[in-house]
């Protein structure tokens, strides 16, 4: 089934508004490389628009009410936003929900060490990476220091001109004859990816000078001791902020697009949203790259827990509510799918890949080798979603993610498909996805948007 160019339908103010949101997002991922990052500036954009935070509701013994708009943030690293509709909640949410981990380098907890006169950070890598793609490239560090005094000290070192980056050395091709013999997988094994941060040695000091040079500035600039890594969360990023790409600055690539290009357009849609009849939910969750386990992953009990807490402040809470609620709400788990690309057509199936520029895609399931692992949506369900999309004249297009037997991969849907409610993947198709940069289309972003505003107010 051929589906049109999105280009071909704008309009020369459509276009503009197409620009416009792009530009927005391309600035949100360019500040929000983290999951804390991004929790913490979300939470600053929807308290603008209204938004408050659901333990002060609680405290204060306030009754939500229609049109009453809430938010709950999980440990700073997971959030979800309520707008509560005329319906009452046991009659189902509309729920986007996207994650807002990415792969990356995590320091381990005693990183830093000294070899030949160099100061390195050990790390270990968090999600599916291709480690060799890590190396020879700018990287820049984010994330918190938490000290026993109970202080919490934010970094972000790398994105500023004036700061440093730091890096991974590779080998250079005179000497890499062995090295260009291995596998993909072991041309940089896990514990090479160790990030060099400093050469200079303290004077008059004979053991490890330069990693003590090196801690001298960290307890001068940020006041931070080395036991202090113990309790950090640090984040290998690659530095600098998304760019457009190509002539006619129709993409954007970035780091993290996997999968905040999906999480920023469903709270941005969450925004627009007036006189909803159902209530309508947005989650953006953790750990969804190492599947989605611990206390702000989407297997916690958070997501159950804050529903039950807007029931309850709205009245309508019982443990059959709440049940019943779940099962009858609907769901676009929002998460990207992988583009056909002309240079790689041989893991492609053709007739069933998304393509830049043909909009929001739709996953009927994801999983690998005989949909193994994945969610299945209904057929009835997806006709629904058909009729909305086309009659609020959203672009999408249906994806697979590669041939049957070439790999696969999962998403969140089917944790939130065990309440028994309708779930389906959705979302923007990405080139290099899983890379440190990687790019899509800006009309695709667009779509979602628009496509995730039509069915939080249609479905």
């Amino acid at each position: 089934m051929e589906r049109k160019n999105a280009w071909l339908k704008y309009q020369e103010d459509e276009k503009k508004a197409v620009f416009d949101f792009s530009e927005g997002y391309r600035k949100y991922i360019s500040v929000c490389k983290t999951e804390r990052e991004c929790v913490t500036e979300t939470i600053a954009q929807i308290e603008k628009e209204g938004y408050l935070n659901l333990e002060e509701v609680i405290s204060s013994g306030r009754k939500l009410l229609a049109g009453d708009k809430v938010y709950a943030n999980n440990m700073g690293k997971s959030l979800v936003m309520f707008h509560i509709g005329t319906e009452p909640i046991e009659a189902g949410m509309n729920i986007v929900g996207a994650h807002i981990d990415s792969p990356r380098l995590d320091l381990k907890q005693n990183p830093l060490y000294e070899d030949a006169d160099l100061a390195l950070l050990d790390t270990h890598y968090y999600g599916g990476v291709k480690k060799y793609q890590w190396v020879a490239l700018p990287l820049a560090l984010h994330g918190v220091v938490a000290k026993k005094d109970g202080s919490v000290v934010t970094v972000a070192i790398g994105e500023d001109p004036q700061d440093p980056v730091f890096g991974i050395s590779d080998l250079l091709p005179h000497l890499a004859a062995d090295q260009m013999e291995k596998k993909g997988n072991k041309i940089i094994e896990g514990d090479d990816l160790n990030i060099l941060v400093g050469s200079i040695p303290v004077a008059g000091e004979e053991k490890e000078p330069v990693k003590k040079q090196v801690l001298a500035i960290l307890k001068e600039k940020y006041g931070i001791e080395e036991e202090d890594f113990v309790s950090a969360e640090l984040e290998a990023v690659p530095a600098g902020e998304a760019r457009d790409y190509g002539f006619d600055r129709s993409m954007i690539l970035g780091y993290g697009h996997d999968d905040r290009i999906c999480a920023y357009p469903s709270y941005m849609a969450m925004l627009k949203l007036e006189n909803q009849k159902k209530t309508a939910v947005c989650l953006l969750v953790d750990k969804e790259e190492i599947g989605s386990v611990g206390a702000t992953g989407m297997q916690s009990r958070f997501f159950e827990n804050s529903v039950a807490e807007v029931m309850n402040c709205a009245g309508q809470y019982s443990e059959l509510a709440l049940r019943r609620a779940l099962k009858a709400s609907r769901m676009l788990s929002s998460d990207v799918s992988a583009a056909y690309d002309p240079n790689y057509p041989s893991v492609m199936e053709k007739n069933n890949a998304p393509y830049f520029g043909k909009g929001m895609a739709f996953n009927k399931y994801t999983g690998s080798r005989g949909k193994s692992g994945s969610n299945d949506a209904n057929a009835e369900y997806i006709a629904d979603i058909r009729r909305v999309m086309d009659e609020n004249g959203v672009s999408w297009q249906t994806a697979e993610l590669g041939k049957v037997d070439q790999g696969g991969g999962g998403t969140i849907a089917f944790i939130l498909a065990n309440y028994g409610m309708e779930v389906i993947d959705s979302g923007v198709p990405l080139m290099n996805m899983h890379a440190p940069w990687e790019v899509a289309s800006k009309a695709d972003l667009y779509e979602a948007y628009m496509g995730y505003q039509a069915f939080l107010k249609y479905i």
